[in-house]
């Protein structure tokens, strides 16, 4: 379960913003998880607290956003979404395909309240 490592990645680098920004809090951190990343959202929604439970971001809300994994035919030039459609192009039916979107996980937003 490599979940628990990227949760520990966030935690580091939000932390770090906080301090190098002179944060005294963080209300919420949004993060965008590619259907196509390999990251389980469940997994990461399910380990954050234990990992935040000692620290500074204890009280903090983990938004996960999904981002589709979308990509273009190469034979076809069609798009679509590649787990919907198993990998294969709805239109053509080849499996050769250019990724577009969802392969990343980054932190998107990191509130602060006022």
């Amino acid at each position: 379960m490599h979940e628990i490592g990227i949760v520990r990645s966030i935690c580091k680098t939000v932390l770090d913003y906080a301090k190098a920004n002179n944060v005294q809090r963080i209300s919420e951190i949004v993060c965008e998880v590619g259907e196509l990343s390999l990251v389980i959202p469940k997994y990461v929604e399910d380990i954050y607290p234990h990992v935040v439970e000692d620290t500074f971001l204890k009280n903090t809300k983990l938004i996960l956003n999904i981002v589709p994994g979308m990509a273009e035919c190469d034979e076809c030039n069609e798009v679509f979404n590649v787990v919907e459609h198993k990998g294969y192009c709805p239109h053509c039916g080849s499996f050769e395909k250019t990724i577009l979107t969802g392969r990343d996980f980054l932190i998107r937003e990191i509130h602060i309240p006022e």
